[in-house]
C-alpha cells in the first residue's frame, strides 16, 4: 500500500530558531542557521522517516516578519506552504516583545483546521518565565500543546519527537467505518426516510454502511421503519418489524439505526442482535476511533445544573423541517429535565469562530458525516485543551432512552459502560 507523506511545516517570525529545529529533527545541517535576519530565504524541503510516524516531509519556511519587498514574496510562500501542512510546528522565542506573526499564523492555521503544536525556543533559561506573557499576547495558544526546549541542543531531540508522536494525528492513521463486522453475516440498515430525507439516495452515512458491508463481504438488508405509526401504537408495525427478521434464514448480527429512532429499537431488538446507531457509526470513524472520548463525555448531561450552558453543534447546514433532531429532539429533552440550561447551537463554522466555548458544561455534536477528520479533529482538540465535556447526538438520544438502551448501542464497538448509573 502506498503511503503518503505526512506535510509538517515549520513556521515562525525571523531568528525564531525555526532551521535549528528543521535540523533537530533531521539530525543534520539542513538549514543554514545564522543570526541575520532573514536567512532562510526559500522554504527547505527535508524528506524524512520518523520511527513510529513513518515518512514525513518537512518544510522549513522563511520569517513571516520581514518586511522587504522579498519578505512580501517570502510570505506569500509561507502562506502557500501552509495549506499543504498536516502539522503546523510554531516556534516561538519568548524573549522577543511583538508576537503579531504568531497571532496571524495560529489564526490561519485555524482557519484550515491544521494541527498545530507550539515549541517555545528558549535562547536562554531565564527565557521560560516570558511564557505566561506570550500567552497573553496570544490568546489561542490557550487551545494547542506546548513544549520548551533549546533547539540548538541534540538532547532534546528525543522530547520533542516524543511530544509530535503523542499529539500528532496522521492521515495515514488507518480506520473501520464497522470494525465488529463478520463476513457472511447480515447487517440490517434501520432507515425511517422521515421528511428530511432527500428523494433518490441514501443519506451519506446510510450508502457509506451499506457499500463498507458489501465490500468485506456482509449483506445489509435495509429496512424502513414507519416511526409515525409506529410511535401512535400501531400493533401492526411491531408485526411487521418482527416479520422481517423472522424471515431471515438466521439472525442477523446487528441492526444499524437512525438515531431517531432509538425509542423504539432499543427495545425491538432482540437482545441476541446488536444495535449501534449511524451517528455512533460516524463519531467514531470521522474522529478516527475516538468514540470512547465522547462516551466519557455523556457523564456530564447527569451533572447539569439551573444556569449552565449546552452547545448543540451540527457540522453541515441542512434543511431542518419536522421533529429535527439538533434543534427540536435533544433541546426539549433537554428542557423537559433541566428547564434553567441554556441551549446555543452553532452550524457550519459557527463552531471555529465561536469566542465563548469554555463557557459551556457540555457540547454535544452531531455524527460529522459531512466534514472531514481534520475539522472534526480540530473541534475535539480546542474542547480538550479548555476542557469542556463533548459527546455525539447517536449517545445522547440513547441515552435519553435509560441507561440500558445506551449500554446496548455500546456493546458492538467492545465499549462497556457501566458506570451510567
Amino acid at each position: 500500500m502506498l503511503i503518503e507523506r505526512d506535510h509538517i511545516g515549520i513556521f515562525g517570525k525571523m531568528n525564531s530558531g525555526k532551521s535549528s529545529i528543521m535540523n533537530l529533527l533531521t539530525q543534520q545541517v539542513t538549514s543554514i542557521v545564522d543570526a541575520t535576519p532573514g536567512t532562510t530565504a526559500d522554504t527547505k524541503i527535508a524528506l524524512q522517516e520518523i520511527h513510529g510516524m513513518g515518512p514525513v516531509k518537512l518544510f522549513d519556511t522563511a520569517g513571516l516578519d520581514e518586511a522587504s519587498g522579498l519578505g512580501r514574496k517570502k510570505r506569500a510562500k509561507v502562506f502557500a506552504d501552509l495549506k499543504e501542512c498536516d502539522l503546523v510546528l510554531l516556534v516561538v522565542d519568548p524573549e522577543t516583545d511583538d508576537f503579531a506573526t504568531e497571532n496571524e499564523i495560529v489564526t490561519k492555521a485555524r482557519e484550515l483546521d491544521k494541527q498545530i503544536l507550539v515549541i517555545y525556543n528558549l535562547f536562554r533559561p531565564e527565557a521560560g518565565a516570558r511564557i505566561a506573557h506570550v500567552e497573553e499576547q496570544v490568546p489561542l495558544l490557550r487551545f494547542h500543546q506546548k513544549i520548551r526546549l533549546v533547539a540548538i541542543d541534540a538532547q532534546c531531540r528525543p522530547a520533542l519527537l516524543q511530544f509530535i508522536l503523542e499529539n500528532f494525528a496522521s492521515k495515514n492513521a488507518t480506520m473501520e467505518l464497522l470494525p465488529f463486522l463478520q463476513r457472511d453475516e447480515f447487517y440490517v440498515l434501520n432507515i425511517p426516510m422521515d421528511a428530511e430525507t432527500p428523494p433518490g439516495r441514501y443519506l451519506r452515512p446510510q450508502a457509506m454502511a451499506a457499500e463498507y458491508i458489501t465490500r468485506h463481504w456482509a449483506w445489509p438488508v435495509s429496512y424502513r421503519m414507519d416511526l409515525g405509526q409506529a410511535r401512535a401504537g400501531d400493533a401492526g408495525e411491531r408485526k411487521r418489524f418482527d416479520a422481517f427478521l423472522a424471515g431471515f434464514g438466521r439472525r442477523p448480527k446487528a441492526i444499524i439505526t437512525d438515531s431517531q429512532a432509538m425509542d423504539l429499537m432499543h427495545t425491538w431488538t432482540p437482545d441476541d442482535v446488536g444495535l449501534t446507531t449511524f451517528s455512533i457509526m460516524m463519531i467514531n470513524y470521522v474522529s478516527r476511533g475516538r468514540l470512547a472520548a465522547f462516551v466519557n463525555g455523556i457523564e456530564a448531561v447527569a451533572s447539569l445544573r439551573a444556569g449552565d450552558r449546552v452547545l448543540i453543534a451540527e457540522a453541515c447546514n441542512h434543511s431542518r423541517i419536522a421533529e429535527d433532531i439538533g434543534t427540536v429532539q435533544i433541546p426539549d429533552f433537554i428542557r423537559k429535565h433541566w428547564p434553567d440550561v441554556q441551549i446555543d447551537h452553532s452550524f457550519g463554522r459557527e463552531f471555529q469562530e465561536n469566542e465563548q466555548l469554555q463557557s459551556y458544561k457540555l457540547v454535544i455534536h452531531c455524527g460529522g458525516c459531512m466534514i472531514t477528520a481534520q475539522k472534526l479533529l480540530a473541534r475535539i482538540r480546542d474542547l480538550e485543551s479548555i476542557g469542556v465535556p463533548y459527546t455525539n447526538y447517536g449517545l445522547f438520544l440513547s441515552y435519553m432512552q435509560g441507561p440500558e438502551a445506551l449500554r446496548k448501542v455500546l456493546r458492538p464497538w467492545g465499549i462497556d459502560y457501566a458506570a451510567i448509573a
